[in-house]
């Protein structure tokens, strides 16, 4: 859920209802190019905040009943007017990120968890609008099911997010177990490494079950693909916890096999 890294949106998934793929792909394109406009590309940061603004514009143009000046945001109007989807998501991925060009270090576990509050809860709750299921209640669950797949995520990619000089880690639990920006730089999993990386899988897992009776609580298709997604979380986190917290030499995903096991548990757990 998610957009950082991409990996568990669920983009036209054969899981979901037909008509529920359009307004989602719709999403999804806003996500993909406000991300890359973070991301991607030579331009320098003041650019690439000068062309979020202009994505917020196309939003608050959005709200205010005119028409976007953009096919991506007329599409996306579409989405939001049938769906009555609520603008402040959006508006709260942009300024994730933009974060993201302006902020390269989380001091502790509650900067890391306010990104995540703007980055990847947004999205869970504009897919609970759109599945007309966003109480108070599955509102929470949501927000831990996607919490916790951006941590995972950060854990993933704790080396590919180096190179971009980020580092999403908290610096007081790096600091606590002796863990040093140069040992990432390096790809070493030795020492402390270990015992500091699978202190963030279990907080992640835990955060990850917290959220997980979300996919009971919806009906259908829609709650297999929530119970899909908690397992693939699930099965990373055993990727990484069975590796011993060594991400650098293989990047841990999912495979053929995982894909079945997690349908198969999804399909027994309704």
């Amino acid at each position: 859920m998610p957009v950082h890294h991409y990996e568990n949106f669920p983009v036209a998934s054969w899981l979901l209802p037909r008509g529920l793929r359009e307004p989602i792909e719709a999403i999804y394109a806003f996500a993909r190019q406000a991300d890359d406009l973070a991301d991607e590309g030579d331009r320098d940061d003041a650019e690439r905040l000068d062309a979020l603004d202009a994505f917020h514009r196309e939003l608050r143009r959005i709200e205010d009943g005119a028409l976007p000046e953009t096919p991506l945001f007329r599409r996306l109007a579409i989405t939001i007017r049938e769906h009555e989807l609520p603008l402040p998501p959006f508006h709260d991925l942009l300024d994730a990120f933009g974060q993201d060009v302006t902020k390269k270090r989380y001091a502790d576990i509650g900067e890391v968890m306010e990104y995540c509050r703007r980055s990847a809860n947004p999205v869970g709750r504009l897919l609970l609008h759109l599945f007309r299921a966003a109480t108070p209640r599955n509102l929470a669950l949501s927000d831990g099911i996607c919490s916790s797949l951006q941590l995972i995520n950060f854990l993933q990619d704790v080396a590919v997010d180096y190179q971009k000089g980020r580092v999403y880690l908290p610096q007081e639990e790096m600091a606590r177990y002796r863990v040093s920006e140069d040992q990432i730089g390096r790809g070493d999993p030795g020492g402390t490494w270990r015992a500091f990386m699978l202190y963030q899988v279990e907080r992640a897992r835990k955060m990850l079950q917290a959220g997980a009776p979300l996919g009971k609580a919806l009906p259908g298709r829609v709650g297999l693909e929530i119970r899909m997604t908690v397992l693939g979380g699930e099965r990373i986190l055993k990727k990484i916890f069975d590796a011993g917290g060594d991400v650098f030499g293989h990047r841990p995903m999912l495979d053929p096999a995982d894909w079945a096991y997690m349908l198969w548990r999804a399909l027994l757990a309704k």
